[in-house]
């Protein structure tokens, strides 16, 4: 999928604002972080998911860094280039928890002190991981797209074999059900869901088969109680890939937790309802603010 140049002006525009946008590479470790830092105000750090990297998230990111310093990053392994075969990564990869470690001393790095974090999808798992391994990082905890199990589906297995095993170009079949399954629909043709596909296709396969690997091992069931941040759940109510009742209850295991559904909003809603996840954002600093 390509854009017109009129579409790509316009998506432009929604997706990025690069004059504000503040760049820098961070180590740790041996390995090269890119940071990108947008507004001013409270921080709150973006943890982006299983592919797209932070340019995926700059759609929310745009409108938040409005009222609060929005700081996201690449995830190890996003900086591997093109889409590559099986194998293909340049990166050595980790488990939820490595990942997690990366956050945290990232955060140490940048010098935030206890900033707000908020994860979507594989990146909700980063940031539950390192809410009950390091609570003393972040001062609150915000969550799209994650149960506190991850449960193999027979999609989620398919999904791991093709990318695996099959180098697939942007238009094949398999991608089509990909976008119906993050969507909850069917996605319009136009500039957010050549956006989208663009974005994923960042992300070697081998870098997002690996991923789906490291979920299958992700649980923090037994010990939520550790969460002692104030946290907000968010969830897609047509999220197919994990329904909103599963992420329910994943709040529902941590105490004082809310949980906030979006109407209509699949599990990329952080991209396609984003006005709704940043009024979701600005009340649960808000009632951070009045229980201080």
């Amino acid at each position: 999928m390509r854009l017109s140049t009129k579409w790509r002006d316009t998506w432009s525009t929604i997706a990025s604002d690069v004059d504000s946008r503040r760049s820098e590479r961070v180590t740790i470790e041996g390995d090269v972080f890119d940071v990108v830092r947008m507004g001013r105000g409270e921080p709150l750090v973006l943890v982006p998911g299983l592919a797209g990297s932070w340019k995926l998230l700059m759609p929310l990111a745009r409108r938040l860094a409005r009222e609060y310093e929005v700081v996201s990053y690449s995830l190890r392994g996003d900086r591997s280039r093109g889409r590559g075969g099986p194998g293909d990564s340049r990166r050595r990869h980790v488990d939820v928890g490595g990942h997690a470690d990366d956050l945290a001393a990232l955060i140490d790095r940048l010098g935030m002190e206890c900033p707000a974090v908020f994860g979507v999808s594989f990146g909700a798992a980063v940031a539950l991981e390192l809410a009950v391994e390091q609570p003393g990082c972040l001062g609150s905890l915000i969550v799209q797209g994650i149960e506190e199990r991850f449960r193999t589906t027979i999609g989620s297995t398919i999904a791991q074999h093709v990318l695996e095993r099959y180098p697939l170009p942007a238009n094949s079949p398999f991608l089509n059900q990909f976008l119906n399954l993050l969507y909850g629909t069917k996605p319009e043709p136009g500039p957010r869901t050549d956006f989208v596909v663009d974005r994923i296709w960042e992300t070697p396969q081998a870098v997002m088969a690996e991923r789906l690997r490291q979920l299958r091992q992700f649980d923090v069931a037994d010990r939520l109680w550790r969460i002692d941040v104030p946290t907000l759940v968010l969830a897609g109510s047509k999220d197919a890939i994990i329904p909103a009742s599963r992420q329910k209850r994943l709040a529902q295991g941590i105490s004082g937790a809310r949980f906030e559904s979006i109407e209509g909003a699949g599990h990329i809603g952080f991209v396609t309802h984003a006005d709704a996840v940043v009024r979701q954002v600005h009340d649960h600093f808000q009632r951070v603010k009045a229980s201080v």
